[in-house]
């Protein structure tokens, strides 16, 4: 493991004079709490104070404070463990609302376990039109294929059934489903996606990336009252494992318009760094005006857009420049061609937007790198702090070319030690070592934007952290880490999820870290984070979180 020793200034005051004192209305007392300053350092405080617009007016001893802020109302904390909110840098906030409102198979462990899961479920639900679900790994069952819709349809024919794989790149469906999507054995497979078949080409009921676009044709979208119940569950969710903030990859015209009405009237709990959903009609719409940088008192911004490059590599939907090591007759699948791509990209840039482009396989990255580069100078784009979604598999020459080009990584941990069971068996020895390779990036002085993906991967940001500096999973394997030489360490791994997660969205100088001027956007925990064990740090509770210096959730 790699820790650095704590920076020991013990505090960070506002050079604010007669203001601070003013509009200081509450101090937080008795704290051990712990921040990150300007310079990257760990800073210790045990007070901090806050206006009433939730602006942090003063960090440090209690006494400094309490000079700073007279006639503040005071919170006593007894000596518990303050962090700056928690940031994710990639998640789908809807898809968790979604996921906490449909049935979740992500704790299965065999296609038997899930097909009973999926009866009781259906039995317990019969009002649904369809029966809608999300999470299934057809490798944590170890079945060494795709389910099939005959094996749905065993305990579910009544009513189409539609079921998403964990990482959201795949989609399982019965028959009645694949009837009402028109999908036959004669279906052609869509550019950028895949039908799969059997032996002898009939489809199983599987489809991959962009063949999924021919079942949500027909499925149900969700009303504007299931809308506002998935937001609800999400933020709910969210507030309670510590994010005060996270970046929405990807989102409709719907869904703006949900948070901008969830901003107004104060319901917006987690600031949302929104990234709109491709360049398509919904862009046209949303960018008419160009980038939103700030609304509803800056808890919701609107300057980024998202676009894919290729699938997931569970899937085997990653684009690969060699075949599969474990299927030599798939490379994976490119979404688009370079010049289509590029013109993605340039027509977001034009516009003024941040664009983050998904790529997982080597070629997915090679072709991002290779528009970015082309792009990013062609619109005069250098200070949008483009980024590449997951940076997951990259050969080792294309690694040092997200800094000359000036890309961020923004990656996901726990990809990792979620990942650790099939990413060698997908792409070998060798090009493993391109992969989910966070100290290379570290090294040549990449920043890292921190996130989980959810709900691919749990929301909870202490599972990131925990995966970051030990390259385990929750149950402590393998013991000396998957690949440990590319651990974070827990300093890092604490920055990219704070101050590198807000630098990734231009917003460093209103979140990420708990400074005079920003906003009061902490979080409450169970357990010292900087001396426990970092084997322990994805059992940490959070027992309060705040936003602008508003609890918006107590345990």
């Amino acid at each position: 493991m790699r820790f650095a020793p704590l920076h020991c200034s013990l505090f960070v005051l506002a050079a604010c004079g007669a203001l601070c004192t003013a509009h200081a209305d509450t101090v937080i007392d008795n704290a051990n709490g712990y921040t990150l300053n300007a310079k990257g350092d760990i800073v210790q405080f045990s007070a901090l104070a806050f206006d009433d617009k939730g602006r942090i007016t003063a960090v440090g001893t209690a006494q400094e404070v309490a000079a700073r802020a007279p006639k503040a109302k005071h919170v006593d904390l007894k000596g518990r463990t303050v962090l700056p909110g928690l940031i994710d840098a990639h998640g789908h906030v809807f898809g968790l609302g979604e996921m906490l409102t449909q049935l979740d198979l992500s704790g299965t462990t065999s296609l038997q376990q899930a097909l009973e899961a999926i009866k009781a479920y259906s039995g317990a639900n019969p009002q649904g039109a369809w029966l809608r679900g999300r999470g299934w790994n057809q490798e944590n069952w170890k079945l060494g294929r795709f389910p099939t819709a005959k094996e749905l349809d065993a305990v579910v024919a009544d009513r189409p059934v539609w079921l998403e794989r964990v990482d959201g790149h795949a989609g399982w469906a019965n028959g009645r489903a694949l009837a009402l999507a028109g999908i036959t054995d004669k279906t052609p497979d869509p550019a950028g996606g895949k039908i799969v078949r059997d032996a002898d080409g009939h489809a199983t009921g599987v489809l991959v990336d962009a063949a999924k676009e021919l079942m949500l044709k027909v499925l149900p979208q969700p009303t504007e009252q299931e809308g506002r119940a998935m937001l609800e569950k999400s933020l709910q969710k969210m507030a309670s494992v510590g994010l005060t903030s996270a970046h929405d990859a990807g989102i409709t015209v719907s869904q703006d318009k949900l948070y901008r009405s969830f901003a107004d009237q104060g319901k917006l709990t987690a600031r949302i760094y929104a990234m709109i959903g491709g360049t398509g009609p919904d862009f046209d719409q949303l960018a008419k005006n160009g980038p939103v940088n700030s609304y509803g008192k800056d808890m919701y911004a609107l300057r980024a857009v998202k676009l894919y490059a290729d699938g997931a590599l569970g899937s085997r939907g990653a684009a690969l420049l060699a075949p599969y090591s474990d299927d030599p007759h798939s490379h994976g699948l490119l979404f688009h061609s370079n010049q289509e791509i590029g013109t993605m990209i340039g027509k977001a840039m034009k516009k003024g937007y941040q664009v983050n482009v998904h790529a997982i396989g080597d070629a997915g990255n090679r072709q991002i790198l290779d528009a970015f580069a082309k792009e990013i100078k062609a619109n005069r784009a250098e200070g949008q702090r483009n980024r590449i979604e997951h940076a997951q598999i990259v050969t080792l020459e294309d690694i040092p070319r997200f800094k000359t080009i000036g890309i961020i990584p923004s990656m996901q941990p726990t990809h990792a030690t979620s990942d650790k069971n099939m990413a060698e068996t997908r792409v070998g020895p060798d090009r493993i070592k391109g992969a989910y390779a966070w100290r290379t990036f570290l090294a040549q002085g990449s920043r890292i934007a921190c996130g989980s993906d959810f709900p691919v991967e749990a929301p909870n940001p202490f599972f990131g952290i925990h995966a970051a500096v030990t390259r385990q999973d929750a149950g402590g394997n393998p013991i000396a880490g998957w690949y440990p030489e590319q651990e974070m360490s827990l300093k890092e791994a604490f920055r990219c999820f704070t101050l590198d997660a807000a630098w990734a969205g231009h917003q460093e100088k209103n979140q990420g870290s708990l400074e005079a001027g920003k906003y009061a956007d902490f979080i409450v925990i169970d357990r010292d984070l900087f001396k426990m064990s970092p084997y322990d740090i994805h059992q940490t509770q959070v027992e309060e979180t705040w936003v602008a210096g508003r609890q918006v959730y107590k345990k």
